[in-house]
């Protein structure tokens, strides 16, 4: 038995694959299966501004394409957005705040779809937050789930396409939360009734030091009959991946660059 660390690769499925857009991009992606079953549910991640470092490796669902097909039997389908890199390549085209990402949002959840791969949950993250409520309410999607939603890009007429929906929609929100905390995300959320808002204690915006307490979140929400805590050992193969290729990709890199918003070309 050997303890989970943050870059151990839990065995999977794996493969690259390029999701082409409406608009005529290629977005370079990475699809995880479980690898002796079928999974019960599927993520399909959207990950923070690119222009701060957010890609398809970002902490959080690069940890949930290691661990959760094996722990949970979730598939992971994660992808760069137009213009952003990672170790898997560079997408093509180039950010357009969070307007042709449309585009890139309805690629993935078409591949999950066209894969036949289950239960289908948008899952955002910062700026990905934003995509999934402009952008992730396709009828292909069961529910959504937002880490940290700063609630920049996206509108109440967003949260008002949620709310007649009925669709689950959980936002995690940090305590220390660099944009939108808990109790001002409860004011701005109250708008979609059923939306579930917790509030993580102790918890930053990008989850450093978090990542198994928000995976266990995901896993309650999108398979229930998984149980909790996931397991933190793992007796069987085991790989340790290198992400010494993202050292640059550190906040601190990007504490003097400006956020964009919306309304900035």
């Amino acid at each position: 038995m050997a303890q989970i660390r943050a870059n151990s690769v839990l065995p999977a499925r794996r493969e690259a694959i390029t999701l082409q857009t409406a608009d005529g991009l290629n977005l370079v992606g990475e699809v995880a299966v479980p690898e002796d079953r079928e999974p019960v549910a599927t993520l399909v991640c959207l990950h923070p501004l690119p222009t701060h470092g957010g890609m398809m490796d970002s902490h959080v669902f690069r940890k949930a394409a290691f661990r959760l097909p094996a722990l949970a039997g979730v598939a992971v389908v994660r992808f760069n957005t137009r213009g952003t890199s990672s170790l898997h390549g560079t997408s093509e085209g180039e950010f357009d705040h969070a307007e042709g990402e449309r585009y890139d949002v309805a690629a993935a959840i078409e591949y999950a779809e066209f894969h036949d791969l289950p239960n289908i949950w948008v899952v955002g993250w910062s700026f990905g937050t934003d995509l999934t409520l402009m952008h992730g309410h396709d009828p292909a999607v069961r529910g959504a789930i937002l880490l940290s939603p700063p609630l920049r890009f996206s509108t109440t007429e967003h949260l008002e396409t949620w709310a007649e929906s009925g669709k689950p929609l959980t936002a995690l929100v940090p305590e220390h939360d660099d944009y939108l905390q808990p109790p001002e995300a409860r004011e701005r959320f109250a708008s979609v009734p059923h939306a579930e808002v917790v509030g993580v204690d102790g918890a930053k915006h990008l989850w450093v030091g978090d990542a198994e307490t928000v995976l266990d979140e995901i896993v309650r929400r999108v398979a229930p009959d998984v149980p909790l805590p996931l397991p933190r050992d793992w007796d069987g193969p085991m790989e340790t991946a290198d992400t010494s290729g993202y050292a640059d990709r550190t906040v601190a890199a990007f504490k003097d660059v400006p956020v964009p918003g919306p309304d900035e070309s």
